[in-house]
């Protein structure tokens, strides 16, 4: 029978696994975290914390497998020590129980997550940016074509190659008649935008042909997947604390991909901000809502900026190799966010006007990325990579 992670059995199932002491008991303190997994955050002593994360059982018992595809990625960087610079970046992973689908973590409880940060305070600061930039380009450039990692995550990969080919399109080309007993008449309305415009599926195939991985992504990289120290300031101003500003988590999607999907995903993210604060009303159309959203671009592009440059300056060769590799970058950022829309009406939630006009800054990173990237960033691509502008 499955053992079922609960408050009654965690501390017994932490003994037996030798992560825990009997006389620690005592000072245990179970709290849950929200997610889509089982989680529970666990205080062994004043000074520290683990997170247990147990897969959801579906009726049968099974599970989807995905902790034991995120364990691999902590056993290749254990696998090779040259990437010991990578390990400070991410979040910390100290035991596996793959019967029981449980993975346990150091819990970080000095950071926050981003998303989480930004819409507390409401400010942007450039200097957390450039260090997300900065951290995703050193995973990027410490794994760039070294084939001896591709054929060690190939290996040891129970599913397909690790950098199988993927499909952009995710189905939408071939909308079936099915579609209509699921969806609700709003969320069909997206359906019938998509299929408008021709120019976005085309688009959208385009990336499968140009898909080139050469590297290790993180393949959702989202801000609630990056957290932030609580003492950042300090971080930046004194040097003193040996905790990085950043690091990334939730590795369970990671793969050997274009890091232009990764740079894209983040983008995306910092335009959710944007769009989830339009002043959504049937009275104005989609331009003027753009314009009267309560955090407007204009707030957001200076890290947007920040990020990206601070990505160029710590990985250079990716320009010199890939001359459109921002122009990607916008594409992959129209990806994301038609991923979200379909997302969210798969989920049953109504595809209303704030979709609209995602769907209709997704068609416009999509199919005109040139133009984009003077609209998301408020500055020329030359001016993004031109060397002098790149802060060191």
């Amino acid at each position: 029978m499955t053992l079922l992670l609960s408050y009654k059995n965690v501390f017994q199932y932490l003994l037996e696994e030798g992560i825990c002491e009997a006389n620690q008991e005592s000072l245990l303190q179970i709290e849950p975290k929200s997610g889509k997994n089982f989680n529970l955050l666990v205080s062994l002593t004043e000074d520290r914390y683990i997170l247990i994360k147990q897969e959801r059982h579906d009726h049968e018992g099974k599970t989807n497998g995905d902790f034991w595809y995120e364990w691999l990625f902590y056993e290749f960087l254990q696998e090779f020590p040259e990437l010991s610079s990578i390990r400070p970046l991410i979040s910390e992973a100290i035991h596996f129980d793959l019967s029981r689908s449980i993975l346990v973590f150091n819990y970080l409880n000095d950071y926050c997550d981003l998303a989480y940060f930004y819409s507390k305070e409401q400010v942007f600061p450039t200097d957390i940016a450039r260090q997300i930039g900065a951290t995703i380009a050193t995973i990027h450039r410490t794994t760039l074509d070294c084939q001896e990692y591709k054929d060690f995550l190939n290996s040891n990969s129970k599913q397909l190659p690790i950098d199988e080919e993927v499909d952009f399109l995710e189905r939408l080309e071939r909308i079936e008649p099915e579609v209509f007993g699921i969806y609700s008449e709003d969320s069909l309305e997206f359906f019938r935008l998509y299929q408008r415009y021709e120019s976005l599926g085309q688009a959208l195939a385009e990336l499968n042909q140009v898909w080139e991985p050469c590297c290790l992504i993180h393949n959702d990289l989202k801000l609630k997947n990056i957290l932030l120290h609580l003492e950042w300031e300090q971080c930046l101003s004194t040097k003193k604390l040996e905790a990085s500003m950043v690091r990334i988590i939730d590795w369970e999607k990671f793969t050997w991909g274009d890091p232009s999907l990764d740079l894209g995903n983040i983008i995306a993210s910092y335009l959710q901000i944007w769009l989830s604060s339009l002043v959504i009303s049937t009275a104005i159309d989609v331009e003027t809502a753009l314009r009267l959203a309560t955090t407007p671009l204009e707030v957001i592009q200076p890290s947007l900026v920040a990020l990206t440059q601070a990505y160029l300056a710590h990985f250079p060769e990716i320009i010199e190799r890939r001359q459109n590799f921002l122009r990607r970058a916008m594409q992959f950022a129209g990806f994301i966010l038609i991923r979200k829309i379909h997302i969210k009406i798969n989920n049953l939630k109504p595809f209303d006007n704030t979709g609209i006009c995602m769907l209709q800054v997704a068609k416009t990173l999509l199919c005109h990325p040139d133009q984009s990237i003077l609209i998301v960033f408020g500055i020329t691509e030359s001016e993004l990579t031109c060397p002098s502008r790149i802060p060191a």
